[in-house]
């Protein structure tokens, strides 16, 4: 009996479910084709329930999916607005994560889900020029951008040269300052790798995207201005939410010291 009681689930509410994603999907596809352009608000519930001919609940739920995964945001009162664009990220000899954020107007984010001191990969121990057996710092940590996430980054950093660093990490809110309690007044970046990918089910989770939604991967270096490894970061960031700018001039090694930050 407990079978049949599956079989002769009402249809509807299958169909209900389904609906909110179709909804959701068509949506995104106005938003991302550019039908709905950026800070543009939304037709009036009445008008939305008419196009897609569904309830004001399952209507909801599609838009509550689109605020979570930061194309849209609701105001009380004021209506539905598209999110005034994505991230754009600016990728150079001296790129700071906060810096990049404070810069267009945006509170940047970043929370530790993970710290403490591991034996290096090889993955890492090559990018960090470390011999066998050498132990790193590692944080894992999720990045976000007003609130909304943006990013999961793992970064490791050379344990023997930096003792006590995972302390040092939590007590200051950008890397940059805990590496300059080191003597590390500047850094420069190295090299970086991109790659795309879909997300795991924990990626897609943290980073409150559907599963089915790419990721794009980067790889860093980071080195003191003698050409030392510092730093070695794995990001995975949320594909929709950031656009990557790479700035060739700021890559040349003519960088001056004026431009030092």
């Amino acid at each position: 009996m407990t079978g049949n009681t599956i079989l002769d689930r009402p249809k509807g509410r299958v169909r209900g479910a389904v609906r909110w994603r179709e909804i959701e999907d068509a949506l995104r596809a106005d938003i991302v084709d550019g039908r709905l352009e950026s800070g543009a608000r939304l037709p009036p519930e009445p008008g939305l329930m008419r196009r897609f001919g569904v309830g004001r609940h399952t209507l909801r739920q599609a838009m509550a999916a689109l605020e979570r995964i930061g194309l849209v945001r609701i105001e009380q009162g004021r209506g539905t607005f598209v999110h005034e664009g994505a991230i754009r990220y600016r990728i150079s000899r001296r790129t700071r994560f906060s810096q990049n954020l404070i810069e267009q107007g945006r509170d940047p984010g970043h929370i530790e889900l993970r710290i403490g001191e591991i034996r290096a990969t090889e993955e890492v121990r090559r990018a960090l020029a470390l011999p066998k057996g050498a132990m790193v710092i590692e944080v894992h940590a999720l990045t976000s951008a007003d609130g909304m996430p943006l990013g999961l980054a793992h970064s490791y950093s050379p344990a023997a040269r930096f003792p006590g660093f995972a302390e040092r990490r939590l007590k200051h809110a950008t890397v940059s300052a805990a590496y300059a309690e080191y003597g590390i007044a500047d850094y420069v970046r190295r090299n970086t790798t991109v790659e795309a990918r879909l997300p795991s089910d924990d990626e897609a989770r943290r980073l409150q995207q559907p599963r089915s939604l790419p990721v794009i991967v980067t790889r860093k270096v980071d080195t003191d201005l003698a050409g030392t490894p510092i730093g070695y970061s794995v990001t995975v960031w949320s594909a929709e939410r950031i656009v990557f700018e790479f700035d060739p001039q700021a890559e040349s090694p003519a960088d001056s010291k004026e431009q030092r930050s």
